[in-house]
């Protein structure tokens, strides 16, 4: 059975969040992965994350592709707008979507084989456009719903569950996103909730192209000695470069933060991510930097996790195309079809 609805019940003492949804309100249906996938938790992670940032549902249009991954929207927000496209064209249908109504939450869902192989030019060119969107990577380095054969974000000389070595160079979409302009870059690790949740609650309060990289082991396929995807494989080699916090400006938020530098930043619409470093030397707001260090402690062989990159200030599609407030799909025929006259206007300032 591909379909398992929770039942609709609601104990009448559940917490509440300020628009008075529980956290049951921001599910879907029953997951039919395997136990203990990652991507379940990704899945909690991000109703987790809608529920504190008080989100509407209906305010939600969430996107895949095909995959394990792509099954997962069916997870999470079911009263949420959702559309499952064809393999690798997720990134496409998303941007069409955010062109036509720019008043909508767009949270695009993907895996390794969905963006980093037979999407991968589509998620290059949603990230170097700037569409105003977060993008989640479920990222396991395997073909799960094939059986488990490498993706291209397998390492250079993992091994698979039969002994086979991988000999490819992984394509990392963490450096793609930063090269391309994303204005929110950011890797974490599925097992790890504390940092997850923080990084999709600011991802999706920041006003531009933000990219989460997320691994999260596949435990039919790629959770075993050698693979540089599975859970103890990550526990060993995470790197952790930030904890943060979102303020939101409702309510003081406390964390229980250990001793360390404390940083905010300030987010195009108002909010706040209050980042405590955990290396002294690392500034987030620093694309080049935050490049050569993604290279750098790769060498060392480790997983860089957190927010690695920002931009206080990012422009979206709709600023770099000058586009209307108003959403485009409730204009009418005389602001769409202006006639020949202002055609004739438009292409005589062109010559």
């Amino acid at each position: 059975m591909s379909f398992l609805p929770k039942p609709k019940l609601h104990h009448p003492k559940l917490p509440t969040n300020a628009l008075g949804y529980t956290r049951r309100d921001y599910e879907g249906a029953i997951s039919t992965l395997c136990a203990g996938c990652g991507h379940d938790s990704i899945s909690a992670a991000i109703i987790q994350a809608c529920f504190e940032l008080d989100i509407e549902p209906h305010r939600v249009a969430k996107m895949s592709g095909i995959g394990c991954s792509s099954k997962t929207p069916d997870y999470f927000l079911g009263a949420s707008h959702g559309f499952n496209s064809v393999h690798g064209r997720m990134p496409s249908v998303l941007t069409g979507a955010n062109l036509a109504n720019r008043e909508l939450l767009y949270l695009g869902v993907s895996g390794d084989g969905d963006s980093a192989s037979i999407g991968f030019g589509q998620f290059a060119h949603s990230i170097r456009r700037g569409v105003n969107m977060t993008y989640i990577v479920e990222n396991n380095g395997v073909y799960g719903l094939t059986k488990g054969q490498f993706s291209a974000t397998s390492d250079k000389g993992s091994k698979a569950k039969k002994g086979t070595v991988n000999t490819d160079e992984a394509i990392d979409l963490i450096g793609i996103a930063l090269q391309l302009g994303a204005t929110y870059v950011a890797r974490s690790f599925s097992g790890d909730k504390d940092q997850l949740v923080p990084l999709i609650k600011g991802a999706m309060r920041h006003d531009g192209p933000a990219f989460i990289d997320c691994i999260s082991p596949c435990v039919a396929f790629n959770n075993h000695e050698g693979s540089t995807k599975s859970y103890d494989f990550v526990r060993e080699h995470n790197e952790a470069m930030n904890r943060l916090d979102v303020i939101t400006g409702r309510a003081p938020i406390t964390a229980d933060y250990e001793p360390g530098e404390v940083r905010e930043v300030e987010q195009h619409d108002g909010s706040i991510l209050r980042l405590r470093k955990l290396h002294a030397e690392y500034d987030p707001t620093n694309r080049v930097a935050a490049m050569h260090h993604l290279h750098e402690r790769k060498a060392a062989g480790e997983i860089v996790t957190g927010l690695l990159f920002i931009d206080p200030e990012p422009r979206d599609l709709h600023a770099n195309l000058n586009t209307v407030a108003r959403p485009l799909n409730r204009l009418g025929d005389a602001a769409l079809v202006p006639g020949a006259a202002a055609l004739e206007a438009v292409n005589a300032g062109l010559r």
